[in-house]
């Protein structure tokens, strides 16, 4: 099994994320796993070179706009090769960190991780089985201040990441063993779905 791990956690030391991806990783008994860290690599924020570069055809696109698109083509290649994408997402103010975002932008390409149909949008990336870890403080997961998970879910839908599975670790603040208790005991579930 191939898995990437995406981490996004500013906090590198005592990160809930990380702990639960380091367990999620483990139960699935990953062979090969690549390592994406969003809070240690920072990506660049997709800019005006970025977004007239993606609408130029591969041969058509200048050193510059050919460099703009390169990480972008990097991480794409990264999902690609992954059986398991496994993320971390701590919620930042109700929604996912920027860092999370910036990867989202980069990775979501017309024409390459989806296309635009007379029927509507349609995902270009099948098969991978995504698993999030999804800690807060005190936002509820599904609840009406929660604009992370559903974004999450929509936004990887969209790119045809359809099979998705949230590890809730959502109410830390209020009960933070039983909380993770929790989490833990969905994680183990996990391996055994797979």
């Amino acid at each position: 099994m191939t898995i990437l791990r995406i981490d996004s956690s500013a906090n590198i030391e005592t990160s809930v994320t990380r702990e639960l991806t380091d367990h999620i990783i483990s139960s699935l008994g990953a062979t090969d796993v690549t390592i994406r860290d969003l809070a240690k690599n920072a990506l660049p924020q997709i800019d005006h070179v970025w977004t007239v570069a993606r609408a130029v055809p591969a041969k058509d696109r200048t050193d510059e706009q050919a460099n703009a698109l390169a990480q972008s083509d990097a991480l794409i290649a990264e999902i690609m090769a992954a059986d398991t994408i496994v993320i971390g997402a701590p919620v930042y103010n109700f929604g996912i960190p920027a860092s999370l975002k910036a990867w989202i932008d980069l990775i979501a390409r017309a024409g390459v991780t989806f296309r635009y149909t007379e029927k509507g949008p349609i995902g270009l990336i099948d098969g991978k089985r995504v698993i999030i870890a999804l800690a807060s403080g005190g936002t509820p997961m599904g609840s009406d201040m929660d604009f992370a998970s559903g974004y999450l879910r929509h936004v990887l839908g969209f790119m045809g990441m359809t099979d998705v599975t949230f590890v809730a670790a959502d109410t830390l603040a209020k009960d933070p063993s039983g909380t993770m208790l929790r989490a833990h005991a969905q994680i183990d579930t996990l391996a055994v779905a797979a």
